[in-house]
């Protein structure tokens, strides 16, 4: 244990700079295009998805139940309570964005825009990093470490589109291309520090299957409302691309 407690900890640190990274990395794009081709969009939001309502599956929810029996208590309470509180917190930071937008409304200046796309990725990642954090925590074994990984693996590729997302819109409002990718990069700095929050959370054995249950609440409902119907802007390929991601996600969860 005093392993894990250090390791953990380090290892969500990790995983949670690798995201950001990554997401730093879509923000490259406002560098060459001034916007990104929805048939492109539809293909990486769509696997993206796929991954994600994979990863809530096995990565977070099926843990969550299984620590939950070990301890000895009901698995239906920590799963759906911590599921639903994982959403209410996704619709409470819209509504909160919502205030801040409408307070904000008379701004026209691309800072002023920046600075709502900024604070709505930022309060949407933070249970991603929650959820990498809390998958290395909570791993002890090598399978475990492998489904993180692989968790991490999973939010990073859908990061890539939303470091677009952020940067691409300011760019258009005009932003200098630096400034735009300034912004893309800084949305998802908040996963590292998520992440060693998470990992931390994990070795509170009590709160582990509720934490879990938060995670993939908060993952679904974002990638149902984000992700899906930017996926449907073409649905057959969205289709597609959705059961491809939600099949290489299971694959890397129940193989490896």
């Amino acid at each position: 244990m005093p392993d894990l407690m250090i390791s953990g900890p380090l290892a969500a640190l990790a995983g949670g700079t690798v995201t950001w990274l990554i997401t730093a990395a879509g923000s490259l794009l406002v560098l060459f295009f001034n916007r990104v081709n929805k048939r492109l969009m539809a293909v990486i939001c769509g696997f993206s998805a796929g991954i994600m309502l994979s990863a809530s599956f096995w990565s977070l929810l099926l843990p969550a139940k299984e620590r939950a029996e070990q301890a000895g208590g009901s698995a239906w309470l920590p799963i759906t309570v911590g599921f639903i509180a994982g959403g209410a917190f996704i619709i409470l930071a819209a509504k909160i964005l919502e205030k801040i937008k409408r307070s904000g409304a008379n701004r026209r200046d691309s800072s002023g825009r920046g600075l709502l796309i900024l604070i709505a990725v930022t309060l949407h990642n933070i249970p991603e990093g929650l959820a990498i954090g809390v998958a290395f925590g909570a791993a002890c074994e090598p399978e475990s470490v492998a489904a993180a990984i692989a968790l991490t693996a999973g939010i990073g590729l859908q990061n890539f589109p939303e470091g677009a997302a952020v940067s691409l819109p300011i760019r258009q409002d005009g932003a200098s291309r630096l400034k735009s990718f300034m912004c893309g990069a800084l949305s998802a700095i908040v996963e590292p520090v998520s992440a060693v929050i998470g990992a931390m959370l994990a070795h509170m054995a009590f709160m582990l299957p509720y934490v879990l249950a938060f995670s993939a609440g908060a993952m679904i409902f974002v990638t149902v409302k984000e992700l899906i119907p930017e996926a449907a802007e073409d649905k057959r390929l969205g289709a597609v691309m959705i059961m491809l991601g939600f099949a290489a996600m299971t694959f890397l969860d129940v193989a490896l």
